[in-house]
C-alpha cells in the first residue's frame, strides 16, 4: 500500500510523512531530517506546496514551532 501511495502522489506521500514526524509530543528527528535532506534537490518545492494544501500551514511554520536552536535554523535554511 505504501509503495502504491508513493507512486501515485509522491509529494503528498512525503508531506504526510513530514506532518506525522512533527505531530503531537516530540519529533521524529530521523524521519524529518531524512526527508528534508534527501528531497531538497529533487521535489521539496512540490512537497512544501502539498503540505500547505493538506494541512493549512506551511512546512516552515511547523518546523519552526516544533524544533529549536541550530537544528531549527539548519532545517529552515534547507526548506527555504
Amino acid at each position: 500500500f505504501i509503495a502504491v501511495q508513493c507512486a501515485l502522489n509522491r509529494p503528498a506521500f512525503f508531506a504526510e510523512r513530514l506532518y506525522y514526524s512533527m505531530k503531537g509530543a516530540g519529533t521524529d528527528d530521523s524521519t524529518l531530517i531524512r526527508i528534508v535532506v534527501s528531497r531538497s534537490e529533487i521535489d521539496l518545492v512540490q512537497i512544501k506546496q502539498m503540505f500547505t494544501q493538506m494541512y493549512q500551514k506551511t512546512l516552515a511554520t511547523m518546523i519552526a514551532s516544533d524544533t529549536s536552536g541550530d537544528y531549527r535554523q539548519l532545517l529552515l535554511a534547507i526548506v527555504g
